[in-house]
């Protein structure tokens, strides 16, 4: 099983996103790129983070391996749209790898309608056995990050089995470009598809509406300005469209929990993906 040591062992610089003492985040495979935004490696020392931290909703999936130093769990937390505190959890274990998915890439692994997964966590052995067994077996072999990383690699590669829809492409790449700030009808005019149709698409793959995902985007969008402290909050919501700075407040809460100011003041106490999007 690999150790804290191996963090600082791994070499494909390339790779990495992301390094410290405790963590380390990497890039996946090229051909896994369309599908997982990034494994985060991490070996929590005591309070390593706060207990109250926060992963901010981006309407993604994870797939967590967690080591307490007697039990290895392999867990599903399926697409996101609520603040998910998991500070506690993590400082009580002793090894945790994180497989985040980009929009729709838990669908390319499963096939499972992602709605009927949305902000649910389940033991990922009731939705691949086989899969789970594999990733806990390479998890007690690995002897490096990179002997692990180069296995994880290979099981998700035999694994992913279906391609991203085009339309549902299309679709993606058009709200990420506008940051979230666009209409279903204007994304169902784009890929010649009817709100209905869209709305399906969305479900099935993603795990929420066309219109509730690109909400979840606009708001992921304003984490690089908030962290400029030139930026007021209402050029911010200027900036991102926004009616009014308080429909921009309501949104922000709505979404994180907190307000913009209350996240600005707090910044440590969350964890966004920024470069999914």
């Amino acid at each position: 099983m690999i150790s804290i040591q191996d963090i600082h062992t791994f070499k494909e610089t390339s790779r990495i996103l992301l390094q410290a003492n405790e963590f380390i985040c990497l890039r996946p495979h090229p051909n896994l790129r369309e599908y997982i935004s990034n494994y985060n490696i991490t070996f929590p020392t005591k309070n390593l983070m706060p207990a109250g931290f926060t992963a901010i909703p981006n309407g993604c999936a994870t797939l967590s391996i967690e080591f307490d130093n007697k039990n290895l769990l392999v867990n599903l937390d399926g697409p996101i749209t609520k603040p998910y505190i998991y500070g506690s959890r993590m400082n009580q274990l002793k090894m945790v790898v994180s497989i985040e998915f980009s929009p729709a890439g838990l669908f390319a692994l499963t096939g499972i309608t992602q709605s009927e997964l949305t902000d649910i966590t389940l033991p990922f052995d009731a939705v691949n056995p086989k899969l789970t067994q594999s990733i806990s077996d390479l998890v007690e072999k690995a002897e490096s990050v990179y002997e692990f990383v180069a296995g994880l690699d290979l099981l998700l590669l035999k694994n992913m089995y279906t391609a991203y829809h085009p339309q549902l492409k299309c679709a993606l790449h058009n709200i990420i470009t506008c940051a979230g700030n666009t209409s279903v009808k204007t994304l169902s005019d784009d890929i010649h598809y009817s709100e209905r149709q869209l709305n399906r698409l969305f479900n099935q793959h993603i795990g929420v509406s066309a219109k509730s995902f690109s909400r979840l985007i606009r708001i992921n969008k304003t984490f690089r300005l908030l962290k400029k402290p030139n930026h007021s909050i209402a050029l911010i919501s200027d900036d991102m469209g926004f009616h009014d700075l308080s429909h921009f407040v309501r949104d922000f809460k709505s979404v994180c929990g907190v307000t913009p100011q209350a996240y600005r003041n707090n910044m440590s106490d969350f964890y966004i993906n920024t470069g999914k999007f």
